[in-house]
């Protein structure tokens, strides 16, 4: 986890122009069923549409993926950080409704049903729009809970227990969002109506007062990546940039697992950043790092990282995949290979800093203008 039909932006909505979000529509009881709580480090999607609804008025339940016994017994999950996560609905500051099940078995096992978890806690049976990203919480009461049930995936699953959830997904469900035009064409054909919308961003947290006019000095060398460290995260094209440049530093910042090692004294390796530190990292920096390996899940990944490290004036060098595609007026330079690799940091180095060109580019790609093309979809659908 397409940006546009040019550039470096691939495949995208054409939202008609500037949209200016206009409210959750006669949407006004909404659940999230969704992969990602919103108490670690990380923000997703789901969190950001949350958000953007329920400051417009709507009433949101956001329900994650259960934390269950059996991850927290075979040190799966960090037994700290589960045991301060909320237990029950909680309110946060935007007015969301979160809500992180416990269960014995990890899903799609066990007995866990999203309607009876609702009930349980005193929460609504039925809501006006259902939408749903993760397919492990899917189970036959999910249908029942609204008359429109959209998919939204933001990955392809080619296999496995999720790849045969959401074939049960895509028979049940209304119409599909997808976040980029390649994890829709994974779907295969579809029987509903189908739209990609990219992830967005608040670039209002991201620019700050500097990138505005108060703050025009360059950016010391310095080259950062902010996300998960999984195998859809390339080591080894950090390790051989920071060997070809000891005179930028590289500073990794994400949770376990732990890098290779040993590594060149100019990687600093910065452990989870709280999303709300992330502006001031980003603003240390000049490069924004997006080093994606060969993992066949990156292809249709819409990073949310791209137009974060653009709002807070970074050039960006990524991978090239069928979404991430080159754009050098706006700072976004790809490579397909290692020589490639270091031509696209060297011409990100010597972009002008800060990158107003990007900054401009991200206002554009608001949450409000994702939440108003995701409202606009969603109330056109069919009432079943």
């Amino acid at each position: 986890m397409g940006f546009g039909d040019s550039g470096a932006f691939g495949d995208s909505v054409p939202f008609g122009g500037a949209v200016a979000f206009g409210g959750a529509g006669g949407l006004r009881r909404i659940l999230f069923l969704s992969h990602s709580h919103a108490f670690g480090a990380f923000r997703v999607g789901s969190h950001h549409y949350a958000r953007t609804l329920a400051r417009d008025g709507a009433d949101v339940i956001h329900l994650s993926t259960p934390v269950s016994l059996a991850h927290r017994a075979t040190a799966r999950t960090d037994t700290a950080a589960v045991a301060a996560l909320p237990r029950g609905p909680h309110i946060n500051a935007d007015g969301v409704t979160h809500l992180i099940p416990r269960t014995a078995l990890p899903r799609p096992y066990g007995p866990f049903r999203v309607a009876q978890e609702l009930s349980r806690h005193g929460l609504p049976a039925t809501f006006d729009l259902v939408l749903l990203d993760q397919p492990l919480l899917w189970d036959a009461s999910v249908r029942a809970l609204s008359p429109r049930l959209v998919y939204r995936p933001t990955d392809a699953y080619p296999t496995g227990v999720k790849s045969r959830l959401q074939t049960r997904i895509l028979a049940a469900a209304d119409g599909v969002i997808a976040t980029s035009g390649e994890v829709l064409r994974g779907l295969g054909p579809l029987s509903v109506p189908s739209l990609v919308v990219p992830n967005g961003v608040a670039a209002e947290r991201f620019a700050g007062d500097g990138d505005s006019g108060g703050d025009t000095a360059p950016r010391p060398a310095t080259a950062v990546y902010v996300g998960a460290l999984d195998r859809r995260f390339d080591w080894s094209r950090v390790v051989s940039w920071a060997r070809a440049h000891p005179e930028v530093t590289f500073a990794i910042a994400g949770p376990a697992p732990a890098p290779p090692a040993p590594l060149p004294g100019n990687i600093e390796v910065r452990g989870p950043v709280d999303y709300g530190a992330l502006p001031t990292l980003l603003h240390s920096a000049r490069v924004g790092l997006l080093p994606l390996s060969d993992d066949p899940l990156n292809a249709g990944r819409s990073p949310m990282k791209l137009y974060e490290y653009l709002a807070a004036g970074l050039a960006v060098v990524a991978r090239a995949t069928p979404v991430l595609r080159p754009d050098g007026p706006t700072g976004v330079f790809t490579y397909t290979d290692a020589e490639d690799a270091d031509a696209a940091l060297r011409r990100a180095l010597k972009h002008p800093s800060p990158n107003s060109a990007g900054v401009a580019r991200a206002a554009a790609e608001s949450w409000e203008a994702k939440t108003a093309a995701l409202v606009r979809f969603a109330e056109a659908l069919p009432i079943t």
